[in-house]
């Protein structure tokens, strides 16, 4: 009895990693249980491509994470984690050699995109300020659990300072009107629009304008840093700090069940038939889909919750190639060469288009690529003088046809895999010739590739489910939700897929564990005697499943 942890976090990923840190910092004794062989989900990095270039398995840049509170008071620096950064932040090349570029001096910012047009470095420091006024709340409301009072208490008071509703109605436009009404050239737009479809926002979004302006002034503010020598740097220093507290990662161990009776989740029970009692609390690092009728069977949850969750919406899929090169990328605008990040789309229209084939299920034809350019943001990923890079695009969670020439089905096999790796491909080159002569090595990974490498990304989400509107604050996961607790008591959904959503901000996390502690501040009490008698009945069916 004594030796079953106060808490079982499922999932290693950076939520679940936060949240086992914060309850240990409590004095809880945590066990984060991992299915895949190391933790991190999408936060690692490997040498799968050539073994002279780190590559990151997927996710690269770390704003949230540089600005969030909750990771920032984790002191991760004390344990190892140093940050890098790029000479720029973001460029985006367009056609006729122009490149607008996002740098960390506001100033030179400006002038960048004053030469699109006169006067856009003067709107575009104007959109500086609004943040320098707003910013801080902001994050603190977007970080913080749902509904977040004291931010915004005050950030509704700085807002109508600021003007009020006018404010308010250009956070809320698509980010192709806030660029068509502060812009005269094409610059800002781009890198706000750009910045916009980091998520599943299309230029045409509704509150698509604070999705572009968030991450571009993030980028202002603190960089698009990296960890120094790979994401996995990131997830080492939160393993590292769990460890010294004494908490324990378990990997390799697959979580087939978290055990409910009397309402209250006990403890879980492992594909290998472990079962695994939690004193105090079960925290979910898995998506609200995997969690509501996966790990816990409808019979212990509101009836409503099985057709809110057949509604929950996924963000799309996403595909990524990744390169070893034998220089760096040949950039027609030189301007390009010094972002760690480089976004590739001739135009505002090219994205709605891009946008409008993924509605309708296509396969874009022309792709918005995202490049990672590794090497010039971090030294140590390839030998000087090479480039470890990579792209990603997004395709539809089911595909229905092809946009291009019919060669990419959905099917994922080796004709689709190479035809999606030569369309990106393509994209680079007509903005960089002579790329491809740089290639030495190259990793192609589809949606299926994604989702094998990390259960939490379904069909290659990134997000956890989609960042519209229609499912944000009080509607994440789902109608009426936007706290961490559930409708099991002890049980918390500490994913992406709980708000405030997509991003290595660790917020999920942290508002789940907190969300553990105030429960158990108000209960005051362990769980005994038929609780493990419980978790013994489970883990025997389980050993009994065929497979």
């Amino acid at each position: 009895m004594t030796d079953a942890p106060d808490a079982v976090v499922v999932g290693a990923g950076p939520n679940g990693l936060v949240a086992a840190n914060i309850l240990a910092d409590a004095g809880w004794r945590v066990l984060v249980l991992e299915a895949q062989p190391e933790p991190g989900g999408a936060v690692r990095s490997d040498r799968g491509v050539h073994p002279d270039y780190v590559s990151d398995l997927f996710s690269s840049f770390y704003p949230l994470a540089a600005a969030s509170p909750t990771i920032r008071a984790l002191e991760l620096e004390r344990w190892g984690l140093e940050w890098s950064h790029a000479p720029a932040v973001l460029a985006h090349p367009l056609p006729g050699g122009r490149c607008a570029v996002l740098h960390r001096d506001r100033e030179a910012t400006a002038r960048s995109l004053e030469s699109f047009a006169p006067g856009d470095g003067e709107a575009y420091l104007r959109l500086t300020g609004l943040w320098d006024r707003l910013g801080p709340d902001l994050m603190r409301a977007f970080l913080t659990p749902f509904p977040p009072v004291r931010p915004a208490l005050s950030l509704a008071a700085k807002v109508r300072a600021a003007g009020g509703l006018r404010l308010l109605r250009m956070l809320l436009l698509p980010v192709r009107r806030l660029g068509e009404e502060e812009f005269g050239g094409e610059g800002g737009p781009m890198l706000l629009a750009g910045c916009a479809l980091h998520a599943d926002i299309f230029p045409e979004s509704t509150a698509g304008a604070v999705y572009g302006w968030l991450l571009a002034m993030m980028g202002q503010e603190v960089g698009w840093p990296v960890p120094l020598g790979g994401a996995g740097s990131l997830t080492a220093a939160l393993v590292r700090r769990l460890e010294a507290r004494g908490g324990a990662v378990r990997c390799g161990d697959r979580v087939s069940e978290v055990v409910v009776r009397g309402g209250r989740a006990l403890g879980v029970v492992t594909d290998g038939g472990d079962a695994v009692r939690a004193r105090r609390a079960v925290l979910a690092d898995v998506p609200a889909p995997a969690l509501y009728g996966g790990l816990v069977g409808w019979e212990h949850l509101p009836a409503r919750l099985r057709d809110d969750i057949r509604r929950f919406q996924w963000d799309t899929s996403t595909v990524k190639v990744d390169w070893a090169l034998s220089g760096p990328i040949p950039w027609s605008s030189p301007e390009a060469a010094g972002a760690g990040t480089v976004h590739l789309a001739d135009g505002m229209d090219h994205l709605t288009r891009h946008s409008a084939q993924l509605a309708t299920g296509l396969v874009p034809d022309r792709p918005f690529c995202l490049v990672g350019q590794m090497t010039t943001s971090d030294p140590t990923r390839s030998p000087a003088g090479t480039e470890s890079a990579w792209a990603y695009t997004h395709v539809p969670q089911h595909v229905r046809g092809d946009a291009g020439d019919g060669s990419v089905t959905g099917a994922w096999g080796p004709r689709d895999r190479e035809a999606m790796a030569e369309r990106v491909e393509a994209e680079v080159e007509r903005r960089a010739p002579g790329f491809r002569d740089r290639i030495v090595a190259r990793r192609f990974m589809a949606p299926t590739d994604i989702q094998a490498h990390d259960e939490n990304l379904v069909g290659g989400a990134l997000g956890g489910g989609t960042a519209a509107v229609h499912q944000q604050l009080f509607f994440r996961p789902v109608p009426g939700t936007g706290r961490a607790a559930t409708p099991v008591r002890g049980l918390y959904l500490a994913s992406s897929s709980a708000h405030p959503g997509g991003g290595v901000h660790g917020a999920c996390g942290s508002n789940a564990a907190r969300a553990a502690l105030a429960a158990e501040r108000l209960a005051g009490h362990y769980l005994v005697g038929p609780a493990q008698a419980a978790l013994q009945r489970a883990a025997v069916r389980t050993k009994g499943r065929p497979g």
